[in-house]
This record gives structure tokens, sequence and C-alpha cells, in this order.
């Protein structure tokens, strides 16, 4: 279950980093709201991942899913760069992320 933890509270901070983008410096209500909810929903889901995972390889693997969803949706949502360079580097924090769940 708490890998299953893990993968929610990592959705979630992808949530609440293009939230961050939406809300507009928290200058938006209803963005902000939903910005703050989905904080809130990570940390706690990340919380009771780490009761079983190893802290370091779940913060790892919470990091690494939402700085790649987040850069794909940056990507998709607001016609950030996709050059090979990022596309490389991204590929290469899915690596790591892999090899981290099956040493864990």
């Amino acid at each position: 279950m708490a890998w299953v933890y893990l993968f929610a509270a990592a959705v979630f901070e992808i949530g609440w980093a293009i939230g961050l983008k939406y809300s507009q410096g928290f200058t938006r209500l209803w963005p902000s709201v939903l910005t703050v909810v989905a904080m809130v929903l990570s940390l706690t889901l990340l919380a009771l991942a780490v009761r079983t995972i190893p802290v370091g390889t779940g913060y790892a693997i919470w990091t690494g899913i939402g700085a790649v969803g987040t850069a794909a949706l940056g990507i998709l949502l607001f016609s950030e760069p996709l050059t090979p360079w990022r596309v490389i580097c991204l590929l290469l924090i899915v690596a790591g992320v892999i090899g981290l769940k099956f040493t864990s």
C-alpha cells in the first residue's frame, strides 16, 4: 500500500506544481485553493508512504515523478521547449526512479 500512497503523492505533487502556474502567485482564489489542497494531500500521502519505504527512496521517487510529470505537462500545457537535451535529462530521471523502485 505504501507504493500506492507514494504514487498518489507524486500525482498530487504534479497537480500542485502546475497549480502554482494557474494560481498566478496565489492571486487567483480557486486555483490557489486547489493548489494548497493538492500540496496538503501530496505531503500527507508522502508521509504515509515513508512509514514503510525508506525516506531517501520515497522522497527521491516522489520528486522524480513530480519533476518529470510537471515538465511533461509544462511542455503540453504551456508550450515550454522540448529539446533533445531536455528529453535526455528527463529520461535519466525516469531511469533513476525505476532503479530506486527495483532496489527497494
